[in-house]
């Protein structure tokens, strides 16, 4: 008798024991059975698929394809941009509503001495300020920016020298599918309102 009632309480602390070490196996079973659940499903899409929509989206070029003449001419016109002074209107700095918004106005008055180029007064526009007329009017990427309306527009833009600006009359909606269309043309858009990474 005496033999067997040590062995009891024995059995009662083990087992305890067993299921205190049996409750946190139990939960890691569970937790690894939910991220096992919890796991994307494997790419359904085939290869073929991936290749053909990267073939149809082209990429348009950050620049445009230039002579070496036309792109030093733009280098000389950054330098010139430079050192062009800002033009500013006779007695600017004495009125508010002449001087707000830097508009330029030719100084006429006989007595003027912005006209009669007076060391201390503001500089007067001539035509020796002028950039190269060969890069004139493109944007510092070298592209030509053509007003886009409608996809016909978009057909006709030559994408290694144009880029596309969408006129500001166009709704939002319109915009996003005439944005879609130049990138799948590989047209530069100079006005996105969805930029991609290579853009941003």
């Amino acid at each position: 008798m005496a033999e067997e009632s040590p062995p009891e309480p024995k059995e009662e602390a083990a087992g305890p024991a067993t299921e205190a070490a049996s409750e946190p196996a139990a939960k890691k079973r569970s937790t690894r059975r939910r991220t096992k659940a919890a796991a994307p499903p494997p790419d359904e899409t085939p290869k073929e698929k991936v290749e053909v929509e990267l073939m149809e989206v082209s990429r348009a070029p950050k620049r445009a394809t230039l002579t070496p003449d036309a792109r030093a001419l733009l280098r000389e016109r950054d330098n010139l941009d430079r050192r062009r002074p800002r033009f500013g209107r006779q007695a600017r700095y004495r009125y508010y509503r002449i001087g707000r918004d830097m508009s330029w106005r030719r100084p006429r008055g006989l007595q003027s001495k912005q006209r009669r180029h007076y060391g201390y007064r503001p500089r007067i526009v001539r035509v020796g300020y002028r950039s190269p007329a060969r890069v004139r009017g493109l944007v510092p990427s070298g592209f030509r920016p053509i007003l886009v309306r409608s996809d016909r527009d978009l057909e006709r833009i030559d994408a290694k020298a144009e880029a596309a600006v969408i006129a500001r009359t166009i709704g939002t909606r319109r915009r996003l599918v005439l944005e879609e269309a130049a990138r799948k043309l590989g047209i530069r858009v100079l006005n996105p309102i969805v930029k991609s990474e290579e853009e941003a």
